[in-house]
C-alpha cells in the first residue's frame, strides 16, 4: 500500500502564549474525511474548514480534547456539515465516543484512538498507522519542551504515563495542535519528559526546604516573579499540580 499523503492543515488566527501561532486543524482523506480538532469558533476558520471539505461524500469531526481552541468550532461545523463528532464521551459536543482502540475510517487510512490524559483528563491522541503518524493534540507542542499540565489532581502522573505510552507506538512524525510537525518523536518525548521531571524535582526541593509552602511561594521559587498575568494564572495551577504530585508520593 502506498504511503498516504501528508494531512492538509488549516491554521486558525488565534495566536497566543499557549496557542503559539494558532491552532492547527488537520484534514485526513479527500472523499471520506476526518477533520481533527476543528479549532476555535471563529467565523473565518469555520468557513475555511467547511470550504476545504466541500464535495466530500462523508465528513466527521474528531476532537483530541475539549478545550475551546480545539473543540470550539465543533458545534458550528457539525451543524453546517451534518457531521458526527468523535472524541472523549465527557465532551458535550461528542456524538460518537472514541475510547481505547476506537477507530475513525477515512479514505487515507484508519485513525485509532489512544487515550493520553495529562494536559486534560479527556485528552486522546490519534494513531494513523498507514502514515506512521500520530496526532498529539496538546500533549506536546511543535516547539519547546513543555505544555500546560495543571488541569486536575493527578494530572502530572497521568501526563508522564501518557508520554511513556507514546514510546510504544511506531511513528515517524507527530502532528501537534500548535506548532510545526515533530519529525524526531523519540527526541521530543525525551525532552518533554526531562523537562517535567526537572519541574517535579524543583518543587520537591522547595517543599523539602519549606514543607508548608503554598502555591504562591512555590510559583516564586519555580518561575520567579515576572510572569505576565495570563501566564501566571496557568503557572500557578501547574505548581499546584506539581505540589500535589510530590506530596502524594509521586516519582
Amino acid at each position: 500500500m502506498a504511503v498516504p499523503p501528508e494531512p492538509r492543515v488549516l491554521r486558525a488566527n488565534n495566536p497566543g502564549p499557549f496557542t503559539l501561532d494558532g491552532t492547527r486543524t488537520y484534514l485526513v482523506g479527500r472523499e471520506k474525511v476526518a477533520v481533527i480538532d476543528p479549532g476555535p469558533d471563529v467565523e473565518d476558520h469555520v468557513r475555511a474548514v467547511a470550504s476545504a471539505v466541500e464535495g466530500a461524500r462523508e465528513v466527521v469531526l474528531v476532537l483530541t480534547h475539549g478545550h475551546g481552541d480545539h473543540a470550539g468550532a465543533a458545534a458550528s461545523l457539525a451543524g453546517l456539515l451534518g457531521a458526527a463528532v468523535y472524541g472523549h464521551p465527557s465532551i458535550p459536543e461528542v456524538t460518537v465516543p472514541l475510547e481505547e482502540g476506537g477507530t475513525v475510517e477515512t479514505d487515507a487510512g484508519t485513525l485509532v484512538g489512544v487515550p493520553t490524559p495529562g494536559h486534560s483528563l479527556d485528552h486522546l491522541c490519534l494513531h494513523w498507522a498507514e502514515a506512521g503518524a500520530l496526532f498529539v493534540g496538546d500533549l506536546l507542542l511543535g516547539v519547546g519542551d513543555t505544555t500546560w499540565v495543571g488541569a486536575y489532581q493527578g494530572c502530572v502522573a497521568d501526563y508522564m504515563r501518557s508520554l511513556r505510552r507514546l514510546r510504544s507506538l511506531d511513528v515517524r512524525i507527530m502532528y501537534p495542535g500548535h506548532g510545526p510537525p515533530i519529525t524526531d518523536p523519540e527526541t521530543a518525548l525525551e525532552r518533554y519528559e526531562a523537562h517535567r521531571r526537572g519541574r517535579i524535582e524543583e518543587v520537591r526541593r522547595a517543599l523539602e526546604a519549606e514543607p508548608d509552602a503554598g502555591a504562591e511561594r512555590l510559583l516564586e521559587v519555580v518561575y520567579g516573579t515576572e510572569l505576565p498575568e495570563g501566564v501566571r494564572r496557568a503557572a500557578l495551577r501547574s505548581v499546584e499540580a506539581l505540589a500535589w504530585h510530590v506530596r502524594s508520593g509521586g516519582g
